[in-house]
């Protein structure tokens, strides 16, 4: 009997060695291979910074060129100069009233809308007009007193559109944009302990621009009103009829014109936001303070410079590739075999039914970098399918597309009771050990 004690504290013993050991041996491996995996890796392989100078010599004091699916810029010019806009504040007060309103309600113009300076549509207190009749109003001719009627309309008043207006704004990531009248006119006023002026920037507009025509849900009903050249309408009673020419000139004159709007006060000077689709390619342009009077066509010459420019340029390219990814390191982890002679090193992956295409408006020269980040270890216990990375790819600073990477197998956590029972387990099924025992 006491023969059979020694040989249990003998296997204890060697168990409890055994146990510091692996633990020993297990930090050391940690240590040896911590620099097997990278934290970062990144590959060029396709980055052109905005422009910074006035490349194309353009009249305006300030535009964008942008890329409509991405709300990229292509071409800047103090593209973040807050200044009044004019008219072009319609595109907003159109997209708000297309999202908030019904086009079949019939509108009554107020004293105050029928107030409304020239350019106007000339409606009168009383007067009753369809919500759709105002709105090819408001974007064809520009009419300030349309505008006027449908803010009221929509919002309930001129303060509760303009509400409506500075939300839809800042849902859109336009931080330098503050709108106060429905028309575009110059105005100020003291909101926040502070004077705001009704302004915006060149590339704010354009990127209201590309929601009117894009992500906006009513964006197909802007599409129509927008590109629309003429349109006839009465009042709701018949009494009166009306007709409206679309005054935006590239409609007719440059290929595949989508929709735009012209704007211009003594304030902003002249200015223009429009779009136009190329070989499957959407571009959209602001111009702000783009001359005065008598210099009413710079906007279009400045406008052809720009479109141009992004047609001639900018062309999409696949820039998707198959990156290597490392494996991940578990710190004190099981592997599943249950073995603990080889330390916890688990591959990574992502998901199969990811799209493999990744297409984007690129110049010849410009860069895609990509990015993998995974951590070089992590502690146990970790699952199978466990997101602990992403594959990332940047372009001119930002992000454009990211791939999550997840572990393709989990771990449970290594501790002082398993691999004393994992330790005895192996000693008690060695050959021959339980006939000790029992000769004892």
């Amino acid at each position: 009997m006491r023969h059979a004690k020694g040989i249990l504290l003998a296997a204890a013993g060697i168990a409890i060695f055994s146990f510091i050991g692996i633990f020993a041996g297990k930090l050391a491996e940690k240590e040896a291979i911590k620099n097997h995996t990278s934290v970062t890796s990144e590959k060029v392989d396709h980055k052109t910074p905005v422009q910074t100078t006035d490349e194309l010599n353009l009249y305006a004091q300030s535009a964008v060129l942008m890329d409509a699916s991405t709300n990229r810029i292509l071409y800047g010019k103090n593209q973040e100069l807050v200044r009044p806009m004019a008219s072009t504040t319609k595109i907003m007060t159109c997209i708000i009233a297309l999202e908030n309103g019904n086009l079949s309600d019939p509108v009554t113009a107020t004293q105050n809308a029928a107030n409304q300076p020239k350019v106007h549509l000339g409606v009168y207190k009383g007067e009753t007009i369809y919500l759709k009749d105002l709105l090819y109003s408001l974007m064809l001719e520009s009419h300030n007193d349309a505008a006027m009627m449908i803010a009221e309309h929509v919002g309930g008043s001129r303060e509760g559109f303009a509400k409506l207006m500075n939300q839809k704004a800042k849902e859109l990531g336009c931080s330098n944009t503050y709108f106060i009248t429905p028309n575009g006119l110059d105005a100020k006023e003291e909101s926040d302990g502070e004077i705001k002026e009704h302004a915006t920037t060149a590339a704010d507009l354009a990127r209201i621009m590309d929601y009117c025509i894009g992500s906006s849900p009513k964006s197909s009903e802007f599409l129509e009103i927008t590109g629309t050249q003429n349109y006839y309408f009465t009042d709701v009673n018949g009494k009166r009829s009306f007709s409206c020419t679309n005054h935006n000139a590239l409609l007719n004159s440059m290929s595949g014109a989508l929709s735009g709007k012209t704007g211009f006060t003594g304030g902003a000077g002249y200015s223009y936001v429009g779009a136009v689709k190329s070989d499957g390619r959407i571009f959209t342009i602001a111009l702000l303070g783009c001359g005065w009077p008598p210099h009413k066509t710079y906007k279009w010459s400045d406008a052809r410079k720009l479109f141009q420019y992004g047609m001639d340029r900018y062309h999409y390219r696949d820039v998707y590739e198959e990156v290597q990814l490392p494996k991940v390191l578990i710190e004190e982890g099981i592997p599943v075999s249950g073995g603990l002679d080889q330390p916890v090193l688990i591959a990574c992956a992502m998901a199969e039914d990811r799209e493999k295409s990744i297409k984007l408006l690129l110049a010849d020269d410009e860069k895609v970098t990509v990015k993998t980040s995974i951590p070089n270890e992590l502690e146990a216990p970790v699952k199978k399918g466990q997101k602990v990375g992403a594959v990332t790819y940047w372009l001119s600073g930002k992000s454009v597309k990211e791939f999550p990477v997840y572990l393709t197998d989990g771990s449970k956590r290594l501790t002082v009771f398993w691999c004393l029972k994992n330790i005895l387990s192996r000693y008690l099924s060695m050959p021959g050990f339980p006939q000790i025992l029992t000769s004892a």
